[in-house]
């Protein structure tokens, strides 16, 4: 049973989120650390994050059903009971938010909020069944743990926040649609309205390019108004070009499983290396 909790809470997700809101915080704290407020920030955001997550395993258990990535999980396999699955994702909601409001400040519960609402409300219950918008506007959520690590240390949205809310948000379509199209028969036959499944494989190739384009002048505006030092911005610059390059290749690949497996590691990869540039090159470090 403790596995099928832990499962619920998408660990693997969980773990980058949470890693981007750490991000976050030393970038404005620069190495500053109030290390009480630096737990009740990285809790606060844990909790609030899993239950997001669990709710929207509950809400899409009977999709799940029909797709080999999820079939085997607690609730598609009837391990669990939806009523307990739902109570278990609410009451970690409410422990996260008030955390975040009670230990930290009400702009990080207000952030922690949006994010949650979001997830659950207009990407899960909404978007995810309707539109192939799901992906982009979902990404907001997704955007939001660096943003209340951020925001957690200087109580205000400033440059330094919008600046790594648009990191997140353009990194994450590239990311999904990734997997999408290596999954697009999967997405069909559950009946997700992805882009891939709507609009084709080579539409979503196309539509992926913008996004990484865009993640190269972000991180350089990251340095320019002086949040992280020369190093990230050779290696953000570094990692977006190799992306954007293996990204425009895909609109002629041969092999495009392969492709898109490739650029799913790729996006991990470069997610990864920035934030732990970024957190070990900030200015004040």
């Amino acid at each position: 049973m403790l596995k099928d909790l832990i499962a619920l809470t998408k660990p693997r997700l969980l773990r980058l989120n949470v890693f981007a809101a750490l991000g976050g915080f030393l970038v404005a704290s620069k190495w500053d650390i109030d290390y009480l407020l630096l737990i009740w920030t990285l809790l606060g955001s844990t909790l609030t994050i899993a239950s997001a997550t669990v709710i929207n395993n509950y809400w899409d258990r009977e999709l799940d059903q029909k797709m080999e990535r999820t079939r085997d999980r607690a609730l598609p396999t009837g391990r669990m009971k939806p009523g307990f699955v739902l109570l278990y994702g609410i009451a970690l909601g409410l422990a996260g938010l008030g955390i975040l409001f009670g230990q930290v400040h009400m702009l990080a519960g207000l952030l922690g909020a949006l994010g949650w609402f979001v997830y659950i409300v207009i990407y899960t219950i909404w978007l995810k069944r309707t539109s192939t918008w799901s992906t982009s506007v979902g990404g907001i959520s997704g955007a939001m743990p660096p943003v209340i690590g951020y925001c957690a240390v200087t109580n205000e949205v400033d440059a330094g926040a919008w600046i790594l809310f648009a990191l997140l948000f353009l990194w994450q379509p590239a990311h999904f649609w990734s997997l999408a199209i290596r999954r697009v028969e999967e997405y069909r036959e559950a009946g997700f309205p992805l882009l891939p499944v709507v609009k084709g494989i080579k539409r979503t190739k196309l539509q992926m390019i913008p996004y990484v384009v865009l993640l190269i002048p972000t991180g350089i505006l990251f340095y320019t108004y002086g949040y992280v030092g020369v190093y990230f911005l050779i290696i953000s610059v570094i990692g977006g070009a190799v992306w954007l390059w293996h990204t425009l290749r895909g609109t002629g690949a041969k092999d495009t499983e392969k492709w898109a497996k490739v650029n799913f590691l790729i996006s991990v990869n470069y997610l990864m290396l920035i934030f732990i540039v970024m957190i070990l090159n900030t200015t004040g470090s």
